[in-house]
C-alpha cells in the first residue's frame, strides 16, 4: 500500500488512522506499532488537536514538507523526563556495590544509558566513577532516538529542577551555576558519547557491564519488551547488570537469562531461553 488509496471512483479516499500510522512508521524510521496504542493514539491526537489539524492526510503531509512539526512528532514518541540521581537508593546501590564489583572483577566499566533523555543520567554515572576515582577506565555510551534531546544532552545545560537531587557537594563539585542556569562539568562532558539510536530497530553495543534503561520500555507493547530483553541480554556480558524503572519489573526474568539481585538490578547469569513470555516461570 502507498502513502494514499485510490477509490474505484478515482477520488482519493481519506488515510484511514491505522494507515496513518503506517506511513508514519515508515517516515520517521520507527515502528509506531510496538508502542502501547492507547498512549500512543492520545500522543498523536493531542499533537494534531493543538496543531489545529484536521485529518491524517494532512498530518502526513505536515510530517513530510514541516521539519519542525516532523521534529516535534518524533519527541512526542518518547517522554523525555529526567534528572540528576533520579531514585537516589538506585545510584546509590550503583556507587556503593555494583560499581566497585564490577571494577574490582574487570578492572574497567563499559557502560550504555538506553533511552538517555537530556544526559542527567549517563552524566550521573560520570560523577560516581569520578567520585571512585575510576572516569578513566570507563566507557560511557548514551543513546536516545530524539536528535532534539541528544542535543541538549551534550550541551549539558539544566535547570534547577533537574539537579535538585544531586546532593548540594556534588552540585558545587561538577556544575558550574550561571544564574538560574547549571553548566556541567567539561572534563566529564567529554567521557560520555552521545548517539541517536533506535532500541526497536537497530544493532545493540556488545560485551557491555552495564545497562541503564529506565522509565522506556514501560511504553512499549509486551511483544517489543520481550525482543528488548533478550537483545539486552545479548549484549551484556554474563554477569554483567541490567538496571531498569522503579515500574517497570521483569516478571519473567529467568526466562531472559536474568536474576533479580536487587530492587530494578537484574544480573546477566546466562543466555535467554529460546522462547519468551510468560509460562515459563520465574
Amino acid at each position: 500500500m502507498g502513502w494514499m488509496r485510490e477509490a474505484e471512483d478515482d477520488q482519493t479516499m481519506a488515510l484511514s488512522y491505522e494507515e496513518f500510522k503506517k506511513a508514519a512508521s515508515k517516515l520517521c524510521g520507527t515502528d509506531l506499532f510496538l508502542y502501547k496504542s492507547q498512549q500512543m493514539d492520545r500522543r498523536i491526537h493531542s499533537l494534531m488537536g493543538f496543531w489545529g489539524i484536521r485529518d491524517y492526510d494532512e498530518y502526513l503531509t505536515v510530517l513530510k514538507t514541516n521539519p519542525q512539526r516532523y521534529q516535534e512528532f518524533v519527541k512526542r514518541l518518547t517522554i523525555n523526563v529526567s534528572e540528576f540521581f533520579r531514585n537516589p537508593d538506585r545510584f546509590i546501590e550503583l556507587w556503593e556495590r555494583f560499581l566497585p564489583e564490577i571494577l574490582q572483577k574487570t578492572g574497567g566499566v563499559r557502560i550504555w544509558s538506553a533511552g538517555c533523555s537530556n544526559g542527567a543520567e549517563p552524566y550521573s554515572v560520570a560523577i560516581i566513577l569520578s567520585e571512585l576515582n575510576a572516569l578513566h577506565r570507563a566507557s560511557i555510551l548514551a543513546t536516545d532516538i530524539d536528535e532534539v534531546v541528544l542535543e541538549k544532552a551534550r550541551k549539558g545545560a539544566y535547570i534547577f529542577n533537574e539537579v535538585k537531587s544531586l546532593p548540594s557537594e556534588l552540585r558545587e563539585k561538577y556544575f558550574r551555576q550561571e544564574g538560574e542556569v547549571f553548566y556541567f562539568d567539561e572534563a566529564l562532558k567529554k567521557r560520555v558519547q552521545f548517539k541517536k539510536h533506535n532500541l526497536l530497530q537497530e544493532p545493540f553495543p556488545e560485551n557491555l557491564d552495564l545497562i541503564i534503561c529506565r522509565n522506556v520500555v514501560i511504553y512499549f507493547t509486551e511483544e517489543a519488551k520481550q525482543k528488548i530483553y533478550v537483545d539486552f541480554n545479548r549484549a551484556l556480558r554474563v554477569g554483567g547488570y541490567f538496571l531498569t524503572g522503579g515500574t517497570e519489573p521483569i516478571l519473567y526474568y529467568r526466562q531472559y537469562g536474568f536474576e533479580n539481585v536487587a530492587p530494578s538490578f537484574y544480573q546477566k547469569i546466562g543466555p535467554p531461553m529460546s522462547t519468551a513470555g510468560p509460562g515459563n516461570g520465574v
